[in-house]
Protein backbone atom coordinates (compact mmCIF):
# COMPACT_ATOMS: atom_id res chain seq x y z
CA UNK A 1 0.00 0.00 0.00
CA UNK A 2 2.02 2.92 -1.26
CA UNK A 3 -0.67 5.56 -0.72
CA UNK A 4 -1.25 6.47 2.94
CA UNK A 5 -4.79 7.75 2.28
CA UNK A 6 -6.22 4.40 1.17
CA UNK A 7 -6.84 0.99 2.69
CA UNK A 8 -8.20 -2.36 1.42
CA UNK A 9 -12.00 -2.51 1.53
CA UNK A 10 -12.11 -5.86 3.36
CA UNK A 11 -9.79 -4.51 6.07
CA UNK A 12 -11.80 -1.29 6.43
CA UNK A 13 -15.16 -3.13 6.66
CA UNK A 14 -13.74 -5.29 9.44
CA UNK A 15 -12.05 -2.34 11.19
CA UNK A 16 -15.25 -0.30 11.45
CA UNK A 17 -17.17 -3.35 12.70
CA UNK A 18 -19.59 -3.81 9.79
CA UNK A 19 -18.65 -7.51 9.82
CA UNK A 20 -17.43 -9.62 12.70
CA UNK A 21 -14.28 -11.13 11.16
CA UNK A 22 -11.86 -10.19 8.43
CA UNK A 23 -12.46 -13.50 6.68
CA UNK A 24 -16.21 -12.73 6.59
CA UNK A 25 -15.38 -9.38 4.98
CA UNK A 26 -13.15 -11.05 2.40
CA UNK A 27 -15.80 -13.68 1.65
CA UNK A 28 -18.47 -10.99 1.24
CA UNK A 29 -16.25 -9.17 -1.26
CA UNK A 30 -15.57 -12.35 -3.24
CA UNK A 31 -19.28 -13.21 -3.29
CA UNK A 32 -20.14 -9.80 -4.76
CA UNK A 33 -21.92 -8.44 -1.67
CA UNK A 34 -19.67 -5.37 -1.44
CA UNK A 35 -19.74 -2.42 -3.84
CA UNK A 36 -17.51 0.65 -3.73
CA UNK A 37 -18.90 3.68 -5.61
CA UNK A 38 -21.42 1.37 -7.35
CA UNK A 39 -18.71 -0.95 -8.67
CA UNK A 40 -18.28 -4.54 -7.51
CA UNK A 41 -15.31 -4.67 -5.13
CA UNK A 42 -12.66 -7.32 -4.77
CA UNK A 43 -11.11 -7.68 -1.30
CA UNK A 44 -8.05 -5.75 -2.47
CA UNK A 45 -10.04 -2.76 -3.77
CA UNK A 46 -8.85 0.37 -2.00
CA UNK A 47 -11.13 2.91 -0.33
CA UNK A 48 -10.43 6.51 0.57
CA UNK A 49 -12.40 9.18 2.44
CA UNK A 50 -15.55 10.10 0.53
CA UNK A 51 -16.07 6.66 -1.07
CA UNK A 52 -19.49 5.03 -0.72
CA UNK A 53 -19.41 1.39 0.42
CA UNK A 54 -22.52 -0.81 0.07
CA UNK A 55 -22.63 -4.11 1.94
CA UNK A 56 -25.41 -6.72 1.76
CA UNK A 57 -25.43 -8.81 4.93
CA UNK A 58 -28.09 -10.57 7.01
CA UNK A 59 -30.87 -9.70 4.60
CA UNK A 60 -30.31 -5.94 4.57
CA UNK A 61 -28.11 -3.47 2.78
CA UNK A 62 -25.73 -1.20 4.68
CA UNK A 63 -24.76 2.01 2.88
CA UNK A 64 -21.87 3.89 4.45
CA UNK A 65 -19.57 6.69 3.37
CA UNK A 66 -15.91 6.48 4.36
CA UNK A 67 -15.17 9.41 6.65
CA UNK A 68 -11.77 8.33 7.99
CA UNK A 69 -9.31 5.58 7.14
CA UNK A 70 -8.32 3.10 9.84
CA UNK A 71 -6.29 -0.07 9.53
CA UNK A 72 -6.77 -1.65 12.97
CA UNK A 73 -10.02 -2.81 14.55
CA UNK A 74 -11.20 -0.25 17.07
CA UNK A 75 -13.98 0.07 19.64
CA UNK A 76 -17.54 0.78 18.52
CA UNK A 77 -17.58 4.50 19.49
CA UNK A 78 -14.38 5.18 17.52
CA UNK A 79 -15.62 3.07 14.59
CA UNK A 80 -18.80 5.20 14.35
CA UNK A 81 -16.61 8.28 13.88
CA UNK A 82 -14.97 6.69 10.83
CA UNK A 83 -18.13 6.39 8.73
CA UNK A 84 -21.36 8.14 7.83
CA UNK A 85 -24.24 5.64 7.88
CA UNK A 86 -26.82 6.24 5.12
CA UNK A 87 -28.49 2.85 5.45
CA UNK A 88 -32.26 2.61 5.35
CA UNK A 89 -33.75 1.57 8.69
CA UNK A 90 -34.08 -2.18 9.20
CA UNK A 91 -37.51 -3.62 8.42
CA UNK A 92 -39.87 -3.93 11.39
CA UNK A 93 -40.18 -7.42 12.86
CA UNK A 94 -43.77 -7.64 11.56
CA UNK A 95 -42.50 -7.35 7.95
CA UNK A 96 -40.37 -10.48 8.25
CA UNK A 97 -41.65 -13.87 7.13
CA UNK A 98 -44.22 -15.26 9.54
CA UNK A 99 -42.89 -18.23 11.45
CA UNK A 100 -45.27 -20.94 12.54
CA UNK A 101 -44.83 -21.54 16.25
CA UNK A 102 -46.34 -24.47 18.05
CA UNK A 103 -46.55 -24.91 21.74
CA UNK A 104 -44.09 -27.37 23.17
CA UNK A 105 -45.63 -30.82 23.42
CA UNK A 106 -48.51 -30.01 21.04
CA UNK A 107 -47.62 -32.95 18.82
CA UNK A 108 -47.86 -33.11 15.07
CA UNK A 109 -49.83 -30.43 13.24
CA UNK A 110 -53.32 -31.44 12.22
CA UNK A 111 -54.38 -31.38 8.59
CA UNK A 112 -56.16 -28.09 9.28
CA UNK A 113 -52.99 -26.58 10.83
CA UNK A 114 -50.88 -27.74 7.90
CA UNK A 115 -53.27 -26.26 5.30
CA UNK A 116 -53.36 -22.96 7.19
CA UNK A 117 -49.57 -22.82 7.25
CA UNK A 118 -49.35 -23.63 3.53
CA UNK A 119 -51.86 -20.86 2.79
CA UNK A 120 -49.70 -18.33 4.68
CA UNK A 121 -46.50 -19.47 2.98
CA UNK A 122 -48.10 -19.39 -0.49
CA UNK A 123 -49.27 -15.82 0.15
CA UNK A 124 -45.72 -14.87 1.16
CA UNK A 125 -44.22 -16.53 -1.93
CA UNK A 126 -46.59 -14.64 -4.26
CA UNK A 127 -45.68 -11.29 -2.68
CA UNK A 128 -41.93 -11.91 -2.91
CA UNK A 129 -41.85 -13.63 -6.27
CA UNK A 130 -39.41 -12.05 -8.73
CA UNK A 131 -40.96 -10.67 -11.93
CA UNK A 132 -41.16 -13.13 -14.82
CA UNK A 133 -38.45 -12.84 -17.46
CA UNK A 134 -39.30 -13.07 -21.14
Amino acid sequence: MGDEGTVRVDLWIWSVRLLKTRSMATTACRAGHVRVNDERAKPSTTVKPGDEVRLRHDGRERIVVVKRIIRKRVGAPVAQECLIDKSPPPPPPEALIPVGRRERGAGRPTKRDRRELERILDRYRVLNEPPARD
